[in-house]
């Protein structure tokens, strides 16, 4: 049972990181685009942070099964550095993303400073991600 929940968390870990990637020809796309076209397109993005939303519910609960079934303590350096990154890019992705589209619908900022702040935060995101990331393959002791 045990190789199976790493098989997930992993599995769910992609999900959480991938799709951050695909965004950014998606970004790309919305350059000079206006109307019906970038709406859509920010459907699309908005359907990957969906998708990295849910992934990211399955890594904490496969990676809080493997801790209760595995052998480390919650006090163990690199867990609390994980949950720390991982409480950090839930505030982030909460606040980065969905204010920015709606700002943009309301008229707010134009669409070249929506495509720039949004490429910001899609690489502030992937930084705190792989940040997790390192924490929990590498498994540092800092103390």
């Amino acid at each position: 049972m045990y190789a199976f929940i790493v098989f997930i968390h992993v599995f769910s870990a992609i999900l959480s990181i991938g799709p951050f990637f695909v965004l950014f020809p998606l970004l790309n796309r919305m350059k000079g685009k206006s109307g019906d076209v970038i709406d859509s397109l920010l459907g699309v993005f908005q359907a990957s942070i969906r998708i990295v939303k849910h992934a990211g519910h399955v890594l904490v609960i496969s990676g809080i099964l493997l801790m209760w079934q595995g052998n480390w303590s919650w006090s163990t350096s690199w867990v609390v550095m994980t949950i720390v990154a991982m409480v950090s890019s839930i505030v982030f992705l909460a606040k980065a993303f969905k204010p920015k589209i709606r700002q943009f619908h309301a008229g707010e900022f134009d669409s070249n400073i929506l495509i720039r702040k949004l490429r910001t935060s899609v690489w502030l995101y992937i930084l705190l991600l792989l940040i997790m990331l390192w924490f929990m393959v590498v498994k540092p002791n800092l103390w």
